[in-house]
């Protein structure tokens, strides 16, 4: 799994940015309607998912990598067609849209750390983003009638939150690569 990660840390650096820039807009135009925050969410789940995707069809030989990767790119596609189908979902559905997203990529962020703790330093941050979607879940299902603005900063604080954690991540799974690259570029050299 760790190699399969390795090779596609950019998979996990475009979730990254994703994610960021979701929070980010989500900050920006905080005079959001509904339908706005639901296109938005629905774009960022489907991208997600893509990508997620992308990366297990690409190690589908990886076999821990290929079967996790494909479940959270499935959901996030899911998700993501879900909303954009119908974007005059009532806020209390988008709450457990977004709910239902974090909480199952969380525990799969942490199945991954779990799997990842013995051969990688700095599995806490995948844990870490792991437990910050799973309490972001918990969050919105306590309190799901909040107000929309209050929604809309909940949302873009989290996605800002996991996505600088994601990017982190990606670059220490880039290093890890180039490590394991290199021993191997200088053995093909010496004759």
């Amino acid at each position: 799994m760790l190699q399969f990660l390795a090779r596609y840390w950019w998979v996990v650096l475009m979730r990254g940015v994703a994610a960021i820039l979701f929070g980010v807009l989500a900050f920006v135009w905080p005079g959001l309607t509904i339908a706005a925050l639901v296109l938005l969410f629905g774009a960022f789940a489907l991208v997600d998912g893509v990508f997620s995707l992308l990366a297990a069809i690409g190690g589908r030989g990886e076999r821990d990598g290929f079967w996790l990767g494909l479940l959270h790119g499935l959901i996030g596609i899911g998700i993501g067609v879900v909303t954009l189908w119908n974007p005059a979902i009532t806020a209390l559905a988008l709450v457990l849209y977004i709910a239902a997203w974090a909480l199952v990529s969380g525990v799969l962020e942490i199945v991954a750390a779990i799997r990842l703790r013995e051969e990688i330093e700095g599995e806490w941050l995948l844990v870490l983003a792991g437990v910050l979607s799973i309490a972001f879940a918990g969050l919105l299902l306590w309190r799901p009638g909040a107000g929309a603005l209050a929604l809309l900063w909940w949302i873009a604080a989290w996605a800002i939150g996991v996505g600088v954690l994601l990017v982190f991540e990606s670059f220490k799974l880039r290093g890890l690569r180039r490590e394991r690259v290199a021993p191997e570029r200088r053995a093909a050299v010496t004759p």
